[in-house]
């Protein structure tokens, strides 16, 4: 008998559940080789204070961050204008393509006038209507996000005043204010994975694939939309850790910053409406509405105009590039009512039909499946099926998708390969963009077959998120080491994780009983011979 050469710790608590992807995973595996190989049998996990999973994955996240700001840095690049010697960009021989580091913030910096200093909403300009004439634009963008920007632009010029005063090192206003934008969403999107990986719980290094994606090197600095993806992810962590108030409080927030986190309510209330959990619902939806309106009110009031313009603007758009509209459109040459000035009501009108069918659907999904579904499956259906038939799918939007697939369809090898194609569909679009301007570049088609596979890609993604959810023994969120012994239910779930159903739902498909007697043992498939009444 061997005894320890020193006394044993106070605390003797090990992560004996967590999922260890070195052992696993059919990619991390064999690439653990390269540091050692796999954890070993033996070895005590979860007790390390200094490299914990956490803290890991936010390094890598750091690392892909770092990438994304120098796959923009191309736009950043400054010269001396050939005419008046005055320094700007550099953007000679359209350089924001062919370095295909083109980024919205960059250009929207003059195009919202927040050089001039205006205040969003308040302040407005005229621009060519696209008739011979001209409309009265505002900022176009939800308060939060708009009133990021134009701190972040205040800090700018703040910065600049600096400069000039006290001498501090300096650039064009421009790319500071890109840089300051830069580190708030950069905060953002670490927020984002840091909630994500608490969210998965013993599957935590499913969150260092968010952290990792190559989406996050072509798109985190596109736009402004880790913001809200921030948001949101505290409020699934919220949810999971059974607290509705504070659910309601970061969607709100996400709300104001860009609507879709507020899809969360329709998962939310389908499997509440199960799981008989509606006064927990009910509470999340309160003070999502509440949030919302105390974040939007005070523009609301002061500047109404300017407040609408985010709605006015999105009613009257047309197909984006990105989405299967405007391929429907490339091939029958039908441009659903794209008239200059004028909002696409057909458009409009089957984009909204075809959403609410998918609303269905998932609804359908969420009663009739045999075992309820997790909350963050049902999320990624919501949000996926939203992008493929919304008539707006900017680049950026992808990012929406990563987090959430983490958390509903941890498989490595799936994902990357998916956020690969998703993410080189902007190497044909900005060469489509160069080959308008200049003739040069990808024609049209390039860009639209790339499209048709990403879209094809996330579609096969939500077929296999749905096969789990009627086969949940496949889905490794819950399985167990035995095919009938699911090990858990729904991590992410909060009040719905364990809870019976409370709306039976007749069918003759495998059901589940829960065991009230010990819960810790999860949840039992059996096969009903009768259906539920």
């Amino acid at each position: 008998m061997f005894e320890s050469p020193t006394e044993f710790a106070p605390d003797r608590r090990e992560a004996s559940t967590r999922i260890l992807p070195s052992r696993s995973d059919a990619i991390v595996a064999p690439g653990s080789m390269v540091i050692g190989g796999p954890v070993g049998l033996h070895a005590v996990v979860g007790r390390s204070p200094g490299w914990t999973p956490i803290r890991v994955i936010l390094l890598i996240a750091l690392v892909f961050l770092a990438l994304g700001w120098f796959a923009k840095a191309g736009c950043l690049q400054q010269a001396p204008d050939k005419t008046t010697k005055v320094l700007g960009l550099d953007w000679d021989n359209h350089r924001q393509y062919t370095a295909m580091c083109y980024a919205d913030t960059i250009p929207l910096y003059g195009a919202e006038k927040l050089n001039k200093g205006a205040l969003p909403y308040k302040s407005s300009w005229f621009q060519d209507d696209g008739n011979g004439g001209q409309e009265q634009r505002f900022m176009e963008y939800p308060v939060a996000t708009g009133m990021f920007m134009y701190a972040a632009a205040q800090t700018a010029q703040g910065w600049e005043w600096a400069h000039e005063n006290w001498g501090v090192p300096a650039a064009l206003d421009v790319v500071l204010f890109f840089n300051l934008v830069a580190l708030g969403l950069a905060l953002c999107w670490l927020v984002t994975i840091w909630a994500t990986a608490l969210t998965a719980q013993r599957r935590v290094w499913a969150a260092a694939l968010a952290a990792a994606s190559p989406l996050v090197i072509v798109h985190i600095f596109t736009n402004f939309d880790a913001i809200a993806t921030a948001a949101l992810a505290v409020a699934m962590l919220a949810w999971s850790r059974r607290n509705p108030w504070l659910t309601g409080l970061f969607l709100g927030i996400g709300m104001a910053a860009k609507l879709y986190p507020g899809l969360l309510l329709i998962p939310l209330l389908i499997l509440c409406l199960r799981a008989g959990k509606v006064r927990d619902f009910g509470i999340t939806a309160v003070m999502t509405a509440a949030t919302w309106l105390v974040i939007n009110l005070p523009i609301m009031v002061l500047y109404p105009r300017g407040w609408s313009e985010f709605f006015r603007y999105n009613s009257e758009r047309g197909t984006d590039p990105d989405t299967l509209f405007n391929v429907i459109s490339a091939v029958s040459g039908y441009q659903w009512g794209n008239q200059p000035g004028q909002a696409p009501s057909l458009l409009n009108a089957i984009s909204m039909a075809l959403f609410i069918l998918i609303c269905l659907v998932v609804a359908f999904i969420g009663f009739h499946a045999p075992m309820r579904p997790r909350l963050a499956q049902l999320m990624f259906l919501t949000v996926a099926g939203f992008l493929l038939v919304n008539k707006v799918w900017s680049p950026q939007y992808s990012l929406w998708l990563v987090p959430l697939a983490v958390l509903a369809l941890p498989h490595t090898r799936i994902l990357l390969a998916w956020m690969v194609i998703d993410s080189l569909v902007w190497v044909p679009r900005m060469m489509w963009y160069l080959f308008q301007e200049t003739g040069d570049g990808l024609p049209e088609q390039w860009f639209l077959t790339a499209v048709v596979i990403r879209d094809i890609a996330v579609i096969a993604l939500c077929a296999l998120v749905i096969w789990q959810i009627y086969h949940p023994t496949e889905d490794l969120v819950r399985r167990g080491h035995g095919w009938r012994r699911l090990s858990a239910d729904d991590p992410g779930g909060g009040v719905l994780d364990l809870a019976p159903d409370r709306m039976p739902w007749p069918r003759r498909t495998p059901t589940v009983r829960h065991r009230d007697d010990d819960p810790a043992t999860g949840p039992l498939l059996v096969e009903d011979s009768e259906p539920r009444t």
